[in-house]
Formats: structure tokens, C-alpha cells, sequence
């Protein structure tokens, strides 16, 4: 039986272990019943499988029936704090959490590739390490504590798949450098002076002030940076007061930076945390900021972009391989590309004929099942391709 043929019949129990894992969600940094149910099966087909990697990490190595290069290939396991509103026997048993971003089908797809490159092991002209990372959707996120625990140690490439609704089913992105931006996140707290609704002149109103920084924020996008250089400043979040008739005396907000430049980064930070200082002193109003630099831009190297086309093409066929645009959501997956060659992708994963067009984190998000068999003979055709340039 052929690769292609194996991956056909596990089809079945792809779609299966993607459902329960739906249903059974687990936050960033609490993924331990996932992580052990990825281990069962990993060992279950005579891998070898280390568990802890990184806090709730697993990775299993596969090794080749001849000499080769070794090929890491990356799902996320973590969900998001949503409540899941789809009406379908595979919707989360979980309140209050939900796989909103489908890190259920990465892991469904990854471990549905390890089964069947494991009956297939004698073909392999190298070794294959796939790799289980935990809390992706949180800063610092999970690549970092996998690297530290030596998940890249004598791999050769990398690759990444994200499922994306966005795109239609049956087409898979990607593009050399930056494809995702870097993600930093800021909250900002306004003192003011609280008082009487009815008495404004008496206080320093905290929500007044927010007011206008949310306003004068938006300054740095359209009058302090480049129009040709992508940038995002979103305010997604404002908490003050307690009643109608009362001044608050502090405002919080909470908010994202988006580039892909890494001057232009730290120069968006310096503006906002001068337009903060300024708003508030015009004011008369303090205040503090915690502005965190999150995941840095996700960089595809140029080879691995090209063997992306060729390996598309194989697996969706001529019209599926498709220049990525750029993407300002943020992936962690950038660090394991700082350390090895490699590239992410995105396979398409969206189906408006049967509904299935709501964004990623949407508490209605699903995806069409048939983007998880796409994204496993990509992935398999990479390791393919990659194996018969680079084996010795």
C-alpha cells in the first residue's frame, strides 16, 4: 500500500480524533489530558515519545529506514477562552472554553501524518520529529520552552501548517520572508481623580481621558508611520467606572501593535508611550504602562517557500498552490525559524456552501474537515521532497 493510500483510510479517525479533542479543549498552559492522549497514540505506533517538553510538550521521533536529514513538523495544541455556540454533537463540554482556532485539526492532521509515515518508516530517507507545543495563543507562548528543552537538536527543517478559514478549502498560501506580523500587546492605566457626575471641574475625568487616547492613538498609523509599511494599533479593550452619575477615577485599556518591520516596531512602542504621556499631562492626569514585546514576525526562508510550491502542487494540485498575503495575526512558530531553516503555511480551510465562514476566535468558528487530509499530504509531500534533495 501506498503513503497516499494509508492516509486515505485514517481519514476516518483523523476527523474522530479532532472531535474529541473539540469537545475536550484545554487552555495555554493546562493542556495535560491533551498532551496524554497525544502520547497514547504517538506510543501506540512504535515511536519514540518524550513528554514535558517545554511544560506540556510532547514531541515523537520517527526514524527512517535509511541515512537522511531530519524534518520537524510543528501543531499547536491549545484552545481559547470562548464559549463554544455551534450546535453540534462535537461543540465543547468545557464552559467557557473552546477551540476557536483550530489547533484540535493541527493536532488531528500532525497525528494523523505520524500514523501513517509510521507504517511507512522503511521509505523515509531520514527522520522525522513531530512536534506537540503547548500554549501558543498566550505570550511567551510554548516554542520557546520546547526549544530550551532541545526540540530542534539536530533538525535540519521545519514546517508549520495553519488551518485558515479565511481561504477557501482547497488552496494552500504561503510566501518567502515575513508572512505574520509581531505581536505586542500594551495595557494602559489612566489616574485620575474621581468625583460627582454633576461636578466634572472637581476631578480629572479617568474616561475623558481614554477617550481621547483611544482617538489620538490612532495618530500613529495614520500620521507617524510609513503608508507603505503594514502596521496595526488597536485599542480591544476599556474598563472604567460604576455608575451613571459618578467620574471614574481610573480607566484601563488594553490593546495589540501589529508590524513586521523591527524598527518600525520599537518606533511605534516610543509614540505610543509618548502619546500616552502627553494625553495625560494635558489632563493633569498620571499613569502607567506595560507595553510587552510579544511574538516577533513569522519569516519564511526563500528555499522553503519554493519547495512549498512544488509540494502544493502535489499534494492540491496545480491551481491550489498560492502566493500568501501578508497576515497581521501573530504566531509563535517565528522562533523556531530564528534557529532553523523552514516555513509556515496556510491551508485553506473555509466553506461558505456549508456555512462555515465564521473568523478564527468566533465563538461559532469551525473549519471543513477535508482541509485536514489537504494539509497532511502537504505536509507529507514536503518531508518527501525535502528528504530526496537532502539524503545522504
Amino acid at each position: 500500500m501506498m503513503i497516499k493510500d494509508t492516509l486515505d483510510t485514517i481519514v476516518p479517525e483523523m476527523i474522530a480524533w479532532r472531535r474529541y479533542l473539540h469537545r475536550h479543549p484545554e487552555l495555554s498552559f493546562q493542556e495535560s489530558e491533551t498532551a496524554a492522549y497525544i502520547a497514547k497514540l504517538l506510543r501506540g505506533w512504535g515511536l519514540e515519545v518524550r513528554t514535558g517538553v517545554g511544560g506540556h510538550g510532547v514531541t515523537a521521533r520517527l526514524q527512517g529506514g535509511k541515512a537522511g536529514p531530519t524534518v520537524a513538523l510543528r501543531a499547536d495544541i491549545d484552545a481559547l477562552p470562548i464559549q463554544d455556540e455551534k450546535a453540534c454533537e462535537y461543540a465543547s463540554s468545557v464552559p467557557g472554553v473552546m477551540h476557536a482556532c483550530g489547533h484540535d485539526a493541527h493536532t488531528a492532521t500532525l497525528l494523523g501524518v505520524a500514523k501513517t509515515l509510521s507504517r511507512h518508516r522503511e521509505l523515509l530517507r531520514g527522520n522525522i520529529v513531530f512536534v506537540f507545543q503547548p500554549a501558543e495563543e498566550v505570550t511567551p507562548g510554548g516554542a520557546l520552552g520546547m526549544i530550551k528543552d532541545g526540540v530542534l537538536d539536530g533538525v535540519d527543517v521545519i514546517y508549520g501548517i495553519h488551518l485558515w478559514t479565511p481561504f477557501e478549502v482547497g488552496t494552500a498560501y504561503c510566501k518567502a520572508g515575513p508572512i505574520m506580523a509581531a505581536a505586542d500587546e500594551f495595557t494602559i492605566e489612566i489616574k485620575g481623580k474621581g468625583g460627582h457626575g454633576g461636578l466634572p471641574h472637581e476631578t480629572v475625568d479617568s474616561v475623558f481621558v481614554a477617550s481621547q487616547l483611544v482617538v489620538n492613538l490612532q495618530s500613529i498609523v495614520s500620521r507617524s508611520t510609513d503608508p507603505t509599511e503594514p502596521c496595526v494599533v488597536s485599542v480591544g479593550s476599556i474598563h472604567s467606572g460604576t455608575n451613571f452619575n459618578v467620574i471614574a477615577e481610573t480607566a484601563v485599556l488594553k490593546g495589540t501593535v501589529r508590524t513586521f518591520n523591527a524598527s518600525l516596531r520599537m518606533d511605534v512602542k516610543a509614540r505610543l508611550e509618548n502619546i500616552v504621556r502627553q494625553t495625560c499631562l494635558m489632563q493633569g492626569a498620571d499613569y502607567t504602562i506595560d507595553y510587552k514585546l510579544g511574538y516577533p514576525p513569522v519569516v519564511n526562508h526563500a528555499e522553503e517557500e519554493q519547495r512549498f510550491y512544488r509540494a502544493a502542487k502535489a499534494a492540491l494540485g496545480e491551481a491550489g498552490a498560492k502566493t500568501s498575503p501578508l497576515i497581521m495575526a501573530g504566531e509563535d512558530y517565528a522562533y523556531y525559524l530564528q534557529q532553523v531553516p523552514g516555513c509556515f503555511m496556510f491551508v485553506g480551510a473555509g466553506n461558505p456552501d456549508r456555512g462555515i465562514v465564521y473568523p478564527h476566535h468566533h465563538p461559532r468558528f469551525d473549519i471543513d474537515e477535508t482541509a485536514m487530509t489537504h494539509a497532511a499530504k502537504l505536509f507529507i509531500a514536503l518531508v518527501e521532497d525535502y528528504m530526496s534533495e537532502h539524503s545522504r
